[in-house]
């Protein structure tokens, strides 16, 4: 049982190969930690004294669910005023930040290609937000 009284849950469409995952995962999950530093746990040192960095103090849940369980998601997170990072099929094709921004802002909210979002918000909400998808296999 978990003692967190939020969740970090990212979702992938279910079509993506496993580099894209993989990529499309650590890049969402970036903007969560930037807005929340709060989430962030404290460094990991080793026995030698060597500092890590700190990651998230609590689990990231990764869900995987079709194009529409996607945009069901967005809809329903932008609709209970929780902040989301986003990442398009444009993204694949760019090399920088700039064009990242530049991709997205091209394309109107409810015609984004989405491969996938996160979302950190009330454990409630986020449950009803991510309804259709399932954990990530």
């Amino acid at each position: 049982m978990s003692s967190f009284d939020t969740k970090i849950a990212v979702l992938l469409r279910d079509d993506l190969a496993s580099w894209q995952r993989l990529n499309v995962t650590a890049f969402l999950v970036s903007g969560i930690a930037h807005v929340t530093p709060e989430l962030m746990g404290e460094p990991y040192v080793d026995a030698d004294d060597t500092e890590y960095l700190p990651m998230f103090g609590q689990p990231v849940l990764v869900f995987s669910g079709t194009a529409d369980v996607l945009t069901a998601a967005h809809t329903r997170a932008l609709g209970r005023g929780l902040r989301i990072s986003i990442f398009t099929d444009e993204l694949f094709h760019t090399g920088n930040d700039v064009d990242n921004r530049a991709a997205v802002r091209a394309v109107p909210g409810e015609k984004l290609t989405l491969a996938g979002l996160a979302v950190h918000g009330p454990k409630n909400a986020v449950d009803k937000i991510l309804k259709g998808a399932s954990l990530h296999r």
